[in-house]
């Protein structure tokens, strides 16, 4: 059985990544891009779907040993694991050099002190664990060939086969080094170059340096926030400047649960909350490629933006269910693609143009048809503000008039004003000066509960809606605003946790609640983060602190977020890491050392 999520650690080269277990098993990866088919999807079903196992040797029927310590180097992506065995001690470096060529995984085992035996245990298996490949060698080289797809394991260790896995026994004593390659190219193609190991690891950790050396955070939570930037960079297609959600499908939003979804793609909104995270510590180039690839995404028809793309600006992103895997720990169905790619979310106009107002405010080089895309997706808005939609949360039930939407409509005019006004572009500025307040005073009028102080998820309902809590944070009201403090303070009422954190919504449990399916799920982390910036933002500071780093508690041992914290199994869930945590940790840890907020 796969691990707990947050026993996994990210490794990666900026167009794919692998989770590798405690137990120094890695049980997810897609080849050649995070959105291809999995070569090992352990992860999501058992061994015979795909892992490639590197540990001390074991007797015959015992389970693998967890690492007694693991860390990445530095400020960087590379892993270390290390075994103490009755035999010595031994430490493995997994990493994936940053891609010059064919994609690799790199496995290195380095004998500490004493005698180690070691195992590699190496099942590869296409298309989501659904094809076993044909396992041969070449020139003295072990190649997995299936269809379209070959990977090539290269490394100076005996191997052979059994049971349709590649084995490789050795022992390793003190200064000993034994390295592992696996490559993947196209079938057709001639063999990948011979790795280099060695050198591989030396440049892998010299790029880590230099990008680290850029951040402009200097504060109490470096720590934190370098580490998630790491874990964002790592989340960025490098050949196109997309920004997946999360580098996983199908972890479960509940254990057991059908709230599986496909994150491997870009959405809109994550990706341009990650750029304002980037641009905000010194990352303009990231900036830049990203709002490149926007540009090419959306093209010439903002009219019918897509809330979602594929990393390389794909648009068809069609839904399926892989039947033949359980899912983790029995939560079915696994699904790839994502349905809600279609989807009406009119709160996406205004994180983009947020973005691109923010990108244009710290000095990112003008843009002129980002400019005009700017002035397009308001103009689409002006027909369209006031339809239902899906919201932020991409319900799978009737459309309705989220004001969550309703505000991010307003943050898209209002950033478009200000920058016509600051002559960078022109525009109907009367005409949209009323319509901006046209949707402020909708906002306020019909999705605001007189009785109760509060705002509402969406006009009419008498729901609660965490996403209500970037209300001041987008400038839609002062926080010292009576209506936001009833609205931070009914959150804390009624969507907070036994542990103080923070639900999206009511959910129905058995019954289909709004979001149109059965089921709960755990407290969302990131409108976690989003409730302590408005307690600082409200002068409750102590408070947003405390909650802050009670947060920060709640990473693994490497510092990394799923989506989610289970209260009652207190435990990660969902799609790890996921971009949508990582952002707000790094967007609070601002917030906070600039209120002074951290004591030490």
């Amino acid at each position: 059985m796969a691990g707990r999520i947050e026993d996994y650690a990210l490794i990666g080269d900026m167009q794919t990544a692998a989770l590798v277990c405690r137990d120094g098993t890695a049980d997810w990866l897609c080849l050649p891009r995070f959105d291809s088919h999995a070569v090992f999807a352990g992860l999501l079903g058992t061994e015979e779907h795909g892992f490639w196992r590197l540990s001390p040797a074991r007797a015959e029927g015992t389970e693998p040993p967890p690492a007694d310590r693991r860390r990445y180097r530095g400020d960087s992506l590379i892993l270390e694991s290390e075994w103490d065995t009755p035999r010595g001690t031994v430490r493995v470096t997994d990493f994936m050099p940053p891609r010059d060529g064919a994609p690799q995984l790199i496995r290195i085992v380095e004998g500490v002190s004493g005698r180690v035996p070691m195992r590699s245990e190496l099942r590869m298996r296409f298309s989501y664990g659904r094809v076993t490949p044909w396992v041969h060698k070449v020139d003295g080289r072990t190649v997995a060939v299936a269809g379209p797809d070959s990977v090539w394991l290269d490394t100076r260790a005996d191997t052979y086969g059994e049971n349709l896995t590649t084995y490789s026994d050795f022992t390793v004593g003190p200064g000993d080094r034994v390295a592992f390659t696996i490559s993947w190219q196209p079938s057709h193609r001639e063999p990948p170059a011979l790795p280099d190991p060695e050198g591989s690891l030396e440049a892998t950790e010299l790029f880590w340096r230099e990008w680290v050396d850029q951040c402009t955070y200097h504060g109490p939570y470096r720590e934190a926030v370098v580490r998630s930037l790491i874990t964002l960079k790592a989340l960025t297609y490098a050949p196109t400047g997309g920004i997946v959600a999360a580098p996983t499908t199908s972890l479960p939003e509940e254990i057991g649960g059908v709230r599986n979804w496909d994150y491997r793609y870009t959405w809109l909104r994550d990706a341009a909350i990650t750029l304002s995270s980037l641009l905000r510590t010194g990352y303009r180039e990231e900036a830049r490629a990203w709002r490149e690839w926007l540009l090419r995404a959306v093209a010439g028809d903002p009219e019918n933006l897509q809330i979602m793309y594929g990393i390389a600006g794909e648009r068809e992103l069609g839904e399926a269910e892989l039947d033949w895997l359980p899912g983790y720990e029995n939560s079915a169905p696994v699904r790839v693609g994502n349905g809600a790619a279609n989807q009406l979310q009119l709160d996406v106009y205004g994180e983009v143009t947020e973005a691109l107002h923010l990108a244009h405010m710290t000095g990112l080089t003008r843009n002129d048809y980002a400019m005009g895309l700017q002035l397009r997706l308001i103009e689409y808005l002006e027909k369209h503000w006031e339809e239902p939609d899906e919201g932020i949360w991409e319900v799978r039930g009737p459309r309705r008039h989220f004001v969550h939407s309703k505000v991010m409509a307003w943050v898209a005019v209002d950033r478009t004003i200000k920058l016509i006004e600051a002559g960078d572009a022109d525009g109907p500025l009367e005409r949209w000066y009323e319509l901006r307040d046209d949707i402020h005073r909708d906002v306020c009028e019909r999705g605001y509960d007189k009785e109760r102080n509060t705002f509402t998820q969406s006009y009419g309902s008498k729901e609660l809606d965490a996403s209500l809590l970037l209300i001041p944070q987008m400038g839609f009201l002062p926080p010292d605003d009576k209506r936001v403090i009833g609205t931070i303070e009914a959150i804390q009422r009624e969507l907070s946790t036994e542990d103080g954190f923070i639900l999206r919504y009511p959910t129905e449990g058995a019954e289909a609640g709004v979001d149109g399916l059965e089921g709960d799920e755990g407290a969302f982390l990131a409108c976690s983060f989003w409730m302590a910036d408005d307690l600082a933002m409200i002068g409750r500071v102590d408070e947003a602190r405390r909650l802050f780093e009670k947060l920060l508690s709640l990473r693994n041992d490497l510092g990394l977020l799923a989506e989610e914290w289970d209260s009652n199994l207190q435990r990660q869930v969902g799609n790890f890491p996921q971009a949508f945590s990582h952002v707000p940790l790094i967007d609070t840890a601002l917030r906070l050392t600039a209120s002074g907020a951290y004591v030490g």
